[in-house]
């Protein structure tokens, strides 16, 4: 199933859940394999199974207590897992890309130069790094609608910061360990500023609060500040979004 004989691995996770791992760490095939499994699973539609969700490598199952719990549908979990190498499955259909303008730098984002520094590029090199990197988003977590993205290249493994920035807004695009976070909510981090965008990740009273989804791609389109401004009145903040074909 992968090169690693230990994965896929099913752990129970509470008394009500299980957990399928395809891996120990974050990797474009173990997330590819968790988005996958969890696509296969929910389309089974197994009895029992009240809700599903992946991780940065896991797909995990709620399942009914009172119904026919762990011991039948661990069975169920293992068949399908036997169906074929999910590491090299496709991905679900219905995915979106994402062209969000983003300001780099200035004082709108003023770690840009840091992180470069860190990452052992100029301050241009950075920003043609990153928003030439068409990321996933790998998972959605820490505040409501708030995705991960990734992986960046192998320049961008740089550590979190050792102290906290006591605050960044929303909209905040920040940089660690080859990933890329968009800030839904105001709040402080660990990770450096090098981005700010207007886009707005959670929306409460919409159909759909969460705007972007696991599985789904977004690029970071340099734009000058006073464009940004111009946007801020647009929830989309001048983003646009196709589905991916």
């Amino acid at each position: 199933m992968t090169d690693d004989p230990t994965f896929p691995r099913i752990r129970s996770a509470g008394t009500d859940g299980l957990l399928v791992s395809f891996g120990e760490r974050l990797s474009e095939p173990a997330n590819r394999a968790a988005l996958a499994f969890r696509a296969a699973v929910d389309r089974a539609g197994w009895a029992g199974v009240e809700e599903t969700s992946t991780s940065l490598v896991s797909t995990y199952l709620r399942f009914d207590p009172l119904g026919p719990g762990a011991d039948s549908i661990r069975p169920q979990l293992e068949t399908l897992l036997a169906e074929k190498t999910w590491t090299d499955a496709d991905l679900p259909q219905g995915r979106r890309f994402f062209r969000i303008p983003t300001v780099y730098g200035t004082d709108r984002a003023p770690q840009l130069a840091e992180a470069a520094e860190v990452a052992g590029l100029s301050v241009e090199q950075a920003i043609d790094s990153i928003s030439n990197a068409r990321v996933r988003v790998t998972t959605i977590g820490f505040a409501p609608g708030q995705p991960y993205l990734g992986e960046l290249p192998e320049v961008w493994d740089i550590p979190r910061q050792s102290a906290l920035t006591p605050t960044v807004p929303m909209g905040a695009l920040v940089v660690a360990i080859r990933q890329l976070v968009l800030f839904s909510v105001t709040t402080p981090t660990g990770w450096r500023h090098i981005g700010q965008t207007a886009f707005r990740l959670f929306r409460p009273d919409s159909d759909t609060p969460f705007v972007l989804r696991p599985g789904d791609e977004a690029q970071f389109i340099p734009t000058a500040p006073d464009q940004l401004a111009n946007m801020d009145t647009d929830p989309d903040g001048g983003a646009t979004s196709e589905v991916i074909r």
